[in-house]
């Protein structure tokens, strides 16, 4: 019998119709969310999640504003426009879209961001109050694949739970996560000995690596929830393929997330969430 799907736009979808709401409560009380978003370069993928993020303030009523920089652009001026931002009180939240250029210094940059303006959960603050369990801004995927687990009734308390990747921008924060729910968390990488051995032991699989279809069907517990993360484009195929070999995947499995129409959709609505409840915090201010 195949999985079931999570279909994380539906729940997306619902989630920026809750933000539209909230930020309409706001602006009567003169509170307009607003965003900025900073694009170095010509990079296409890059482009494209931009314009969504775009498109996705626009339909929920937050301000943004782009900050489209060419590729040749400094360290210096890009680290005086972050101060910039960080001094304007119509900008709640401030995001980096990365990759950036190779000549930029990106731990810099991310750490000029006032950590009370960091939407994606990226500095080094808001990943230290992960690690110790506080209140502050998560990394938007892996706290999306949290709100779908949540949607989908996934218990993950006392499961065995199997992160492949271990970025700072998933891998990592998503074991904590999990781990902050007790599930009992195993992260692999590039050096892991015997991967699909460590991968049939997952009640729940998180895959997050970046590689097409590294992770096959064989390589699955029976009933596991398996998430992909993973958004790869392929030589010859029309649309992006996951980390996870879906055909035979599915077979196996007792939920999964489909690519595209999974964890993307939700990564923006959490972006959302928190340019939303940055604003709040800096009213109570």
């Amino acid at each position: 019998m195949a999985a079931g799907i999570m279909d994380g736009k539906m729940l997306a979808q619902r989630l920026r119709e809750d933000v539209k709401l909230e930020v309409e409560g706001l602006k009567h009380k003169g509170i307009t969310p607003g965003l900025a978003v900073i694009i170095v370069g010509n990079d296409p993928a890059s482009r494209i999640y931009v314009n969504a993020k775009k498109k996705a303030c626009e339909e929920t009523g937050i301000y943004s504003e782009e900050f489209a920089l060419q590729d040749d652009v400094s360290q210096e001026q890009l680290e005086n426009l972050i101060v910039q931002l960080n001094r304007r009180a119509d900008i709640n939240g401030i995001l980096l879209q990365l990759p950036i250029p190779g000549h930029l210094d990106e731990d810099k940059l991310l750490m000029a961001i006032d950590p009370g303006k960091d939407v994606d959960g990226f500095h080094p603050v808001n990943m230290g109050n992960l690690v110790l369990g506080r209140e502050g801004f998560l990394p938007c995927t892996p706290a999306g694949v949290m709100e779908i687990l949540k949607e989908y009734n996934v218990q993950v308390r006392g499961r065995e739970c199997v992160v492949v990747g271990r970025s700072n921008i998933v891998g990592k924060p998503q074991a904590l996560l999990l781990l902050r729910e007790h599930g009992t968390v195993t992260i692999c990488h590039s050096r892991t000995a015997n991967l699909a051995e460590v991968c049939r032991r997952a009640d729940i699989l998180v895959a997050a690596v970046g590689k097409p279809e590294i992770i096959k069907g064989d390589m699955l517990k029976s009933g596991a929830v398996v998430i992909d993360v993973g958004m790869n484009r392929v030589e010859g195929s029309k649309k992006p393929v996951g980390d996870v070999e879906y055909e035979t995947a599915r077979e196996k499995a007792e939920l999964i997330t489909p690519v595209p129409g999974g964890v993307g959709p939700m990564t923006i609505a959490m972006l959302l969430k928190n340019t939303v409840k940055a604003a709040r915090l800096a009213a109570e201010c």
